[in-house]
């Protein structure tokens, strides 16, 4: 199976730290992406966060946290957020998850945020990102294994689809 790589248009999309102004288009492009693949652990109208909500985590500081968005013509296409953990255990590492609209998949956007948030963690001093994944989102486990991400582990049958099986949900990590 040939991959094929897209460039990064740095003059159609911009990449940025979210505002507190963002919360809303935030709140809106979660249940948008919630609605278009299973990739996400909630079914649509599930968990939903409000623009509240979303303003409550950008000026949460008591952990190590970043949300970058990705903005094409006015309007946010993906996300990606690193958070901390505020257990002094668990301090030496972040958790990671993004989400890019459907119809922007594949112009290199989620390697962009996928970058950015590596070098922020670095620079933040953490030691270890960590994150979940479907073991059905083949594009995901692929674009973290190129950036150095191992398979830890795996909840067998973790979530039941529409399909009505069971999936894996697939544990991944990067030393940093």
């Amino acid at each position: 199976m040939q991959t094929i790589h897209h460039s990064f248009d740095t003059q159609r999309y911009q990449i940025r730290p979210a505002r507190l102004s963002d919360a809303e288009a935030l709140a809106e492009l979660r249940q948008t992406l919630d609605a278009e693949t299973e990739y996400f652990d909630r079914m649509p109208g599930e968990d939903v966060m409000t623009a509240t909500d979303f303003a409550y985590q950008l000026r949460d500081s008591s952990v190590p946290d970043r949300i970058l968005v990705v903005e094409r013509d006015g309007r946010l296409i993906a996300y990606a957020r690193c958070r901390g953990f505020h257990l002094k255990r668990f301090a030496h590492k972040a958790s990671f998850g993004l989400g890019v609209l459907q119809s922007d998949w594949g112009q290199g956007i989620g390697t962009q945020l996928l970058e950015r948030m590596i070098a922020w963690a670095k620079a933040q001093s953490l030691q270890k990102i960590q994150l979940e994944v479907v073991e059905t989102n083949l594009g995901a486990i692929r674009l973290y294994q190129r950036h150095g991400f191992q398979e830890e582990g795996r909840l067998r049958h973790d979530r039941l689809l529409s399909d009505g099986c069971f999936y894996d949900t697939v544990l991944m990590g990067l030393q940093l």
